[in-house]
C-alpha cells in the first residue's frame, strides 16, 4: 500500500509544529522521519496513523490506486509509539488478543504465540501480567501489537526505545524482512535506524 502526504502542517494554539511536510513511500521501501527533538516527528506520525488531524494538507493511502477510506486505515496500519499503552494486568498473550478482537479478528493463540516469539519472548513470559516486565519486553509487546495483524503499513516512532542490543539487531531484521510486504516509516534519531531508510526526511525545528 502506498502512502502520499503533502501539505502537511500542525498547529497546537500559536504554536507550529509542522509547516507544510511532504513525502511518500510504497511498499518495500522505508521512510525515515528524523530531526531535533521537538521537531514533530512523533506527530507526523500520529497525523498519518489517524491519531491526530492536521491543520493543513492531506494524507492518502493508496491500494491499486483507490484512495482507502479514513474508516478503514486502522485494519491496514500498524503503530507503535511511545504513547500507545498496553493493559498491565493482562498478559502479553491477553494482550494481543484483545487488540486483535477489537479490530474485528479472532487469530488462534498459535498465531499470537509465533508473534511474540518473533520478538524474543518466551512461553513462560506469555501468561505473566504485564506489569512485571523490564521496559524492553515490554517495547516488545507494543511491537507485537503492531506486527499480529499482518499490516500492509508499518509506522514505528522510536521503535528501539528501552531495547538491549539484541534487542536493537532483531528490531532491524523485523524492519528489513517487513519492507518486503509492507510500507515502513520509522521516526528516529538513531543514526543507526537512518541508515535503514530508503527514503529520510528530515524535518526542522
Amino acid at each position: 500500500m502506498e502512502l502520499r502526504f503533502s501539505g502537511l502542517s500542525k498547529r497546537f494554539g500559536r504554536r507550529a509544529v509542522l509547516r507544510n511536510v511532504n513525502g511518500a513511500a510504497k511498499p518495500g521501501e522505508v521512510l525515515v522521519v528524523t530531526g531535533p527533538n521537538g521537531s514533530g516527528k512523533s506527530t507526523l506520525l500520529n497525523i498519518l496513523g489517524g491519531l491526530l488531524r492536521p491543520s493543513q494538507g492531506e494524507v492518502s493511502y493508496l491500494a491499486n490506486g483507490r484512495a482507502l477510506p479514513k474508516e478503514e486505515w486502522h485494519r491496514h496500519l500498524g503503530v507503535c509509539a511511545p504513547d500507545l499503552s498496553v493493559y498491565e494486568e493482562l498478559s502479553a498473550m491477553e494482550n494481543l488478543r484483545f487488540f486483535t478482537q477489537v479490530r474485528g479478528l479472532r487469530l488462534p493463540d498459535k498465531e499470537l504465540a509465533a508473534v511474540l516469539e518473533q520478538l524474543g519472548l518466551k512461553g513462560a513470559d506469555f501468561s505473566r501480567p504485564v506489569k512485571q516486565f523490564s521496559s524492553g519486553m515490554l517495547q516488545r509487546v507494543k511491537l507485537a501489537q503492531a506486527l499480529v495483524h499482518r499490516p500492509e503499513v508499518l509506522l514505528l516512532d522510536e521503535p528501539s526505545s528501552n531495547l538491549d542490543e539484541a534487542g536493537h539487531r532483531l528490531l532491524k531484521e523485523l524492519v528489513m524482512a517487513w519492507r518486503e510486504r509492507a510500507t515502513v516509516v520509522v521516526a528516529t534519531n538513531d543514526p543507526r535506524e537512518v541508515a535503514w531508510g530508503d527514503r529520510v526526511l528530515e524535518l526542522a525545528h
